[in-house]
């Protein structure tokens, strides 16, 4: 089991540097745990993942002026 899993983090890390992502690798590798099953190219989960994520550090954000 702690092969397989040095395997799958060497795998996601070359993915990630190959698709020159700013998600970390946990995160990647939640969302291939939820989409392990789907058809979908990588480049786009993780492109529309990095704006959802992105939208959504922008909606917690508190207005103190507002």
């Amino acid at each position: 089991q702690i092969w397989i899993a040095i395997a799958v983090y060497v795998l996601v890390a070359i993915v990630k540097k190959r698709l020159n992502t700013k998600a970390s690798l946990y995160t990647i590798l939640q969302i291939l745990s939820r989409t392990l099953f789907e058809k979908t190219p990588l480049d786009q989960l993780l492109n529309s993942t990095e704006t959802q994520i992105h939208t959504q550090q922008i909606n917690n954000r508190l207005n103190l002026f507002n």
